[in-house]
């Protein structure tokens, strides 16, 4: 007797609404260091490296988490997964809203990160138990108000840490999000698991890239301070080398890679992930840099802002990488991603090197700072759908995966060096780095920025329609 699938069973208003809520909050719960990150070094003693490395160890964690969620969810059901990730994302907010200290919120931060994978699985929910257009529909409202949650904690954080805690501006959207999951789980029917293609995970290079990207981070985090002892510097850069080599070994074998190479050997393949990378080091030494400056005060420079005001100062550049979505796939349609991702490095690289050259008043930052967040999203923007179109349909999730992973590479080097600069430029006794540091800073960034442009020369120009 042959065995029918039961139809998927329709979902009403009430649990997309409650998707909705929890894309909100857990946005909220995303970007509440951003704003309050000089808070946060001053509270817990922080170097800047120390503050750049808590600014991105989330983002790290959600590239490793987002492919093994995807691919659970596609196994075992998105829903079922969905309410375990976040049951981690839970535990992770109520640490770093206790942490103590800067280990400890690193840890609560390393266990939030697996928010990144969520909004994936809240797709795969939807897509599960809507019709094709009802999907689309509710997956931009998904989509849309986890992106108003990013605003709304970077407005919100400051305000919350400066009147009530530190402690409470991590527990406010915590609580937010373990309600929106209760929710999720009452009024979400769970949807049928898929069917297993067989291949296992790929848990030696998930643990080899886990250490590539750990130790990366230590090695430009440490660099400052190990320069007067360059054998411990020297172990790390060998052992950094050693878990690269390992793990493209152990790719190259593996019957269901997490990356697989031989796409990544394709000239369409790589000239996105090098331009993702070069874009997004130099994009994000800006991302980390802006809000120090916003907060310094030294001699001639600097505004001393408060975490309140530096999120307000940010909210135009959120905004801006907010359109630079939907502007990104209407450019890529007219004039092609070529066109579209040259526009964005130009737009980036002039912005950065505009800020070394002046930024003595307020509205010098927050318009440098909105124009390079929007030529970043229509760069990455591009790239992701010029990729997504250019492999075979049943490559799509590991493309578009390799320009995940080159992201937060781009992300870690470029905040991390950020960091690093700050932290040497500052005087021994002292909590102000020198001017110079930011004007180093922001012309590095601008000249790797630039650099993507003799990649994007390479590109084909892509379909316009």
């Amino acid at each position: 007797m042959t065995e029918t699938l039961a139809p998927p069973v329709r979902i009403g208003k009430a649990a997309v609404g409650a998707l909705g809520l929890l894309a909100l909050s857990t946005g909220a719960l995303e970007s509440v260091v951003t704003p309050t990150l000089p808070l946060l070094q001053r509270e817990l003693g922080m170097s800047p490296a120390e503050g750049a490395l808590l600014s991105i160890v989330l983002l790290v964690t959600g590239a490793l988490v987002t492919p093994l969620a995807g691919r659970f969810g596609d196994r075992y059901g998105g829903k079922r997964i969905l309410i375990r990730l976040m049951a981690v994302v839970c535990a992770g907010g109520l640490v770093s809203a206790l942490a103590p200290n800067l280990p400890v919120l690193l840890l609560g931060q390393v266990l939030q990160g697996a928010m990144v994978g969520a909004l994936p699985l809240s797709f795969i929910v939807v897509r599960n138990n809507l019709p094709a257009g009802e999907s689309k529909v509710a997956i931009g409202v998904v989509s849309g108000l986890f992106v108003g949650g990013g605003m709304a904690g970077m407005l919100t954080a400051g305000p919350v840490a400066e009147a009530l805690s530190r402690h409470w501006m991590f527990a406010l959207p915590t609580i937010a999000v373990i309600g929106a999951t209760l929710l999720v789980n009452r009024l979400m029917p769970s949807d049928p698991p898929g069917r297993s293609d067989g291949a296992g995970i790929d848990w030696p290079g998930l643990l080899l890239l886990s250490g590539i990207l750990v130790t990366l981070m230590l090695v430009l985090a440490l660099a400052p301070d190990l320069a007067s002892q360059p054998l411990v510097l020297g172990a790390l850069v060998v052992a950094l080398a050693a878990l690269v080599t390992g793990w493209v070994a152990v790719e190259r074998r593996a019957a269901s890679p997490m990356i697989d190479l031989r796409l990544l050997a394709r000239p369409a393949m790589w000239k996105a992930c090098a331009l993702t990378l070069l874009i997004c080091l130099g994009t994000s030494m800006a991302v980390y840099l802006v809000p120090q400056l916003f907060d310094e005060t030294g001699d001639g420079y600097g505004f001393g802002a408060g975490a309140t005001q530096i999120g307000f100062f940010l909210l135009p550049g959120a905004v801006a990488a907010t359109l630079a979505g939907p502007l990104g796939g209407i450019g890529d349609r007219r004039f092609g991603s070529r066109a579209v991702v040259t526009a964005g490095v130009v737009v980036a690289a002039a912005s950065l090197v505009a800020l070394a050259a002046v930024h003595t008043e307020v509205w010098h930052l927050v318009v440098g700072k909105a124009l390079i967040a929007l030529a970043n999203g229509l760069c990455v923007t591009a790239m992701m759908t010029s990729t997504a179109t250019s492999v075979d349909r049943s490559d799509t999730g590991i493309a578009t995966g390799l320009i995940l992973v080159s992201r937060v590479l781009g992300y870690v080097v470029g905040g991390q060096l950020g960091g690093a600069l700050l932290t040497a430029a500052t005087p021994s006794g002292s909590d102000v780095a020198a001017e110079s540091a930011y004007v180093t800073g922001f012309v590095i960034a601008g000249a790797v920025t630039a650099s993507a442009l003799l990649v994007t020369r390479t590109m084909s120009k892509g379909v316009k329609e």
